[in-house]
């Protein structure tokens, strides 16, 4: 392609220097991290690896079905992501409602975005699909991981105010409005963060992509922002649907706070 600079395999190992700075940096330090240094590096190399050669391969043959595939994976990938981070042991209906969350949420806003605000044609065109599937899915992953993190912590933590507010005669959803609000604040806070910044403290990975590929930067300030509204529709939409639904499993039809420690 004119104007891209084609990287060598020297030019490309030639960066893992940085790597190997990090590692010096640790060692000198005391810091036992170069175990899992070195397996996140060979794993994040062979994983883009293989995404670069599987994606060829769906430009190529362009399929519905394999496009539906790639989106099935991702999101069964970021379900089991979301249960795996969480430290605390989550419940089967608690799951249930963050596996619905993710498909609701990200599906629908995945939708709205292709068809209305970009408008593609084919609908399944991979080329379009995968990606922006792929920064909905992952930014809506980030922010439910968070709003889990944050619900449990929170009724576990504050158990007894809950308890208290019950006693007193509040609904379930009154008392537990503060725990949902910071569960919800922290979720949606990176993404808001990372509106704040763009533009000034950094750059974005896709619109980066982009200019480096030889689009026009107005362009790719168009995409940028159009997908960056679709991010926070998506992730918003999630994590509101799983706090909405998700506290709801803490309380028995008694209205009693229901602990896995009870």
């Amino acid at each position: 392609m004119d104007g891209v600079v084609e990287l060598s395999l020297w030019q490309m190992a030639a960066a893992y220097v940085f790597v190997l700075i990090l590692l010096v940096i640790v060692k000198a330090r005391g810091i036992s991290r170069e175990r899992e240094i070195l397996i996140s590096s060979v794993r994040m190399t062979i994983q883009l690896v293989l995404v670069g050669y599987i994606l060829v391969f769906l430009f190529d043959n362009v399929n519905p079905f394999y496009t539906i595939l790639v989106i099935v994976v991702m999101e069964s990938f970021a379900i089991h992501n979301i249960f795996k981070r969480s430290k605390d042991r989550l419940s089967r209906q608690l799951k249930k409602i963050i596996a619905l969350s993710m498909l609701f949420g990200t599906l629908s806003s995945l939708c709205y975005f292709l068809f209305i605000v970009i408008n593609i044609s084919p609908w399944y065109d991979p080329r379009y699909f995968i990606p922006i599937a792929g920064m909905l899915i992952g930014n809506s992953m980030t922010g439910i991981s968070l709003g889990v993190t944050r619900l449990v912590d929170g009724m576990k933590k504050q158990k007894h105010l809950v308890e208290s507010a019950l006693m007193l005669g509040a609904t379930p959803k009154l008392a537990s409005k503060e725990i949902v609000d910071n569960a919800f604040d922290s979720a949606i806070l990176p993404t808001i963060n990372s509106m704040v910044g763009m533009g000034i403290v950094f750059l974005p990975g896709m619109m980066t992509g982009q200019i480096l590929s030889g689009v026009s930067p107005v362009l790719s300030i168009k995409y940028q922002i159009a997908i960056m509204l679709g991010i926070v529709g998506s992730v918003s939409l999630t994590v509101i649907l799983f706090l909405h639904f998700g506290y709801k499993t803490f309380f028995n039809e008694q209205s009693q706070l229901v602990l896995k420690e009870d």
